[in-house]
């Protein structure tokens, strides 16, 4: 199992990134997915999660309207989409999955900072 994320950066507060998530070694479609994020200091936390077709998501009240994950079956791959960013989302960033054991990316780096 390997994941990959990528698209972090810096960004002034109120901009936008876009995360992906490259998913190999499993059968993507069967497996929901996550993001989670780590800011210096803190636990780990849940972002957002996706069931396995897209039909069941579920938001951490920090993000809800702001984030949208979304999911290409086709492509295996899990994307974070994050507007309205606020210097608190400043994190690590990890792509997640479960299949008998946890699973975790190298994490990407998101700064939110004027």
């Amino acid at each position: 199992v390997q994941l990959v994320e990528s698209g972090g950066g810096l960004v002034q507060p109120g901009g936008s990134l876009r995360l992906s998530c490259a998913a190999s070694g499993f059968t993507f479609s069967l497996f929901d997915m996550s993001w989670y994020r780590q800011a210096p200091g803190k636990e780990r936390e849940l972002v957002a999660r996706i069931s396995s077709a897209g039909g069941r998501i579920n938001y951490s009240d920090s993000v809800k309207g702001r984030f949208t994950i979304s999911r290409d079956n086709a492509k295996n791959t899990v994307y974070l989409q994050m507007n309205s960013l606020k210097p608190e989302d400043t994190a690590v960033y990890y792509c997640y999955v479960r299949i008998a054991t946890n699973y975790w990316g190298q994490g990407t780096q998101v700064t939110v900072s004027s």
